[in-house]
């Protein structure tokens, strides 16, 4: 009973700081850009101009997933043949899906440095 009741209450303040915090960030985005234009610096010099989503993140993603994948699978196997129950999966998750992650920047560095060669 007390478990459901401090989990509820978490929950609530987590909410709260959320939005405390977020609250907080847009005020001081707001000051930042007023001191900017009081001072005659036009404020869209430091905001930047987003890049839209690469091919690389689509790459990111899909072997991030791969390794996740994997690392299910060989959670299971560990899991049916040493009786290890959650350690497997939650340990081999993380190991491949890192793995698919360190793929992802290698082919990423191959495919910058061969475009920097041409």
């Amino acid at each position: 009973m007390a478990a459901g009741i401090l989990a509820i209450l978490g929950l609530i303040i987590a909410i709260i700081g959320a939005y405390a915090m977020a609250a907080y960030l847009r005020r001081y985005s707001n000051i930042e850009r007023m001191a900017m234009i009081e001072k005659g610096v036009d404020p869209k010099l430091f905001t930047g101009e987003r890049k839209p989503l690469s091919t690389s993140w689509s790459l990111r993603v899909a072997l991030l997933f791969i390794g996740a994948g994997v690392g299910l699978l060989l959670g299971h196997f560990l899991d049916r043949s040493y009786d290890m129950e959650e350690v497997a999966y939650f340990s081999m998750l993380f190991i491949c899906g890192g793995l698919g992650l360190a793929a992802s920047y290698l082919i990423e560095e191959r495919k910058i440095k061969a475009a920097e060669k041409k």
